[in-house]
């Protein structure tokens, strides 16, 4: 009997650790953020929306560049420099109580954010052997949701014990430590030949990315307006609603790693958009407690299974060589989506309330449905989940 190429080797295990500092820095500032402009900015829902939003649209401006800069020149620069930005742009948060600095700090760490994320995504796609790739990221979902799982436990806690101030510099220390253990990567070869499509936005990624927009408008809700929600339904913190959020998501994406693989891409999406109608419709109409947690568990089965889902698809209409390409390209819409979604569902939370912002979400799933059934179902590059690249390494809204 071979032997299969060993996966876990102490390269392997150094880009997931930097990937969990990374996530718990991301996900300690996610509940604060939202709370931070309200209560001491004196901001409204839009401005909550503009705030959270910054970091994808300065993420969404260099994630295409970031892609075509890791197939050339190599995934440890960008994962070292954009620790270290995301960790410096954190700490800025708090040196100007003005909300204009603050995006501006925010748009800083969305670049920061698409440098890294599309970095350690593409060294681990390196690093895994051709037939455990699915294996491989399923261990990186484990530093992806268990740093945005207790991340913004340990943010809340940290808020209420020390303030905002404290939280800033606690993600700012994640985030050079991630960038420490980032630069003892070692770069391996990476498939040779020249890209054939050397244009920015990779043409592969365009389709499913955009239904992955549509799909994650719900992600941006959620994430911007739950931390002010739970006072509505006297819940008094979104820790516990975060914690049950990230540990399913982390729960589906192990114990489900090859559910994209056996269900094919357009019907694991498609079931996936469904529970993510399902999560913001419970969230919109049932106000209760028992109404958030049941959409909650609805949101996160269906966030679970989304993203990879469509990577698959992406990245099947694209070569090997333009993995990181691809990657940093449909990432890209990921960004959009918590871009402009925040501002979209912002400006119907000031209209309408939090629940309304959830009915948003939940119109905007649905229309991914359509989207995604009308969408033609021929590849050029058939893959399987085991050959797929980086079907995990999506990451809840920082």
């Amino acid at each position: 009997m071979e032997s299969r190429e060993r996966l876990i080797t102490a390269r392997f295990a150094l880009v997931v650790a930097s990937g969990l500092l990374y996530f718990l820095a991301l996900g300690v500032v996610l509940p604060v953020v939202p709370q931070y402009v309200k209560h001491d900015l004196n901001g409204g829902s839009v401005e909550v929306g503009v705030a959270v939003g910054a970091l994808f649209v300065g993420a969404v401006l260099l994630r295409p560049y970031a892609g075509r800069l890791g197939d050339r020149f190599g995934r440890r620069v960008l994962i070292v420099s954009g620790a270290l930005v995301v960790g410096g742009s954190v700490l800025l948060y708090g040196a100007v109580d003005s909300l204009p600095f603050l995006i501006f700090a925010r748009a800083l760490t969305g670049l920061g954010e698409a440098a890294f994320f599309v970095g350690a995504a593409a060294m681990i796609a390196d690093l895994a052997p051709m037939d455990r790739r699915g294996e491989a990221f399923s261990y990186w979902s484990v530093a992806v949701y268990g740093g945005m799982a207790f991340g913004p436990a340990i943010g809340e806690a940290v808020l209420d014990a020390e303030g905002s101030g404290t939280v800033w510099i606690v993600s700012g220390a994640l985030g050079g430590l991630a960038a420490l253990l980032g630069a003892f990567s070692r770069e391996v070869p990476r498939p040779e030949g020249e890209p054939i499509d050397k244009r920015i936005i990779n043409r592969a990624a365009v389709g499913p990315g955009t239904v992955l927009f549509s799909g994650l408008i719900a992600l941006a809700a959620f994430s911007a307006f739950v931390p002010l929600y739970v006072d509505d339904v006297s819940l008094g913190s979104a820790e516990t609603v975060f914690l049950i959020y990230g540990g399913l998501v982390l729960v589906v994406r192990v114990v489900g790693a090859k559910l994209p693989d056996v269900l094919g891409g357009r019907t694991a999406g498609t079931l996936a958009l469904a529970f993510t109608t399902l999560g913001m419709l419970v969230m919109a109409s049932w106000g209760t407690t028992a109404g958030l947690i049941a959409g909650t568990v609805a949101l996160a089965a269906g966030a679970s299974l989304l993203y990879p889902a469509l990577l698959l698809l992406a990245l099947g209409a694209a070569p090997d060589t333009e993995r990181a390409s691809v990657l940093g390209t449909f990432s890209g819409f990921f960004d959009l989506s918590q871009g402009l979604g925040s501002l979209i569902v912002g400006g119907v939370a000031s209209f309408g309330g939090y629940r309304a912002a959830f009915a948003a979400g939940a119109v905007a799933a649905a229309i991914g449905v359509i989207g995604l059934r009308l969408r033609p179902t021929t590849t050029t590059h058939p893959v399987v989940l085991d050959d797929a690249g980086a079907l995990a390494s999506e990451h809840p809204a920082p």
